[in-house]
């Protein structure tokens, strides 16, 4: 699923040159005009996030940890630039309402890891290394932020998830949304 940052949508322009106005013609010339067209698009920041995620089977009072998928940051603005990309959660539930069908954000935590690929110039830092690194997502998180050089860059990288499965959670299947957003 690809989402914009902002505002900041592709558009296209196209813009019909049509032949300039004739100068009086000499006896004998002969001439003829082409239509032209070219596109125009906006500098984009987009971020790219997978559609769904199974995190898999956990058992209660135990942790689970899942990969959640790739994310991938391209950034086509013009000029030197930075951006952040912030995370955050909302409770996972089976789709009760009893306190045991529900494992809050502050259960769950996030972990970046490193760039799984790059392209273009500039520097990226993830916002957590490593699983000691790990953050609850009981608040949005900084995920990734990056510098780029004058021309396009893409990052990605594939986040962790380790979900903290309290005692008390009754058994049946969990669904929560995990929003990524770059600025």
């Amino acid at each position: 699923m690809r989402t914009f940052a902002s505002l900041m949508a592709s558009i296209v322009v196209s813009l019909g040159l049509g032949a300039p106005a004739a100068p009086a013609a000499a006896a004998g010339a002969i001439g003829a005009a082409t239509n032209s067209t070219f596109a125009l698009h906006a500098n984009t920041l987009t971020i790219t996030v997978p559609a769904s995620s199974n995190l898999g089977n956990g058992s209660q009072g135990n942790t689970l940890s899942a990969t959640l998928g790739t994310i991938t940051v391209d950034d086509g603005r013009n000029g030197s630039m930075t951006w952040t990309t912030t995370v955050t959660s909302t409770n996972f539930t089976t789709g009760g309402g009893s306190a045991g069908e529900t494992i809050t954000k502050g259960n769950i935590s996030y972990w970046s890891g490193p760039a799984t690929g790059q392209s273009g110039g500039g520097s990226r830092f993830p916002g957590q290394l490593t699983a000691a690194d790990k953050v609850p997502l009981s608040s949005p998180v900084t995920a990734f932020r990056g510098t780029k050089s004058p021309l396009a860059t893409s990052t990605s990288w594939q986040p962790k998830l380790v979900i903290s499965v309290p005692i008390a959670a009754v058994l049946g299947h969990y669904t929560g949304v995990i929003t990524h957003t770059v600025t």
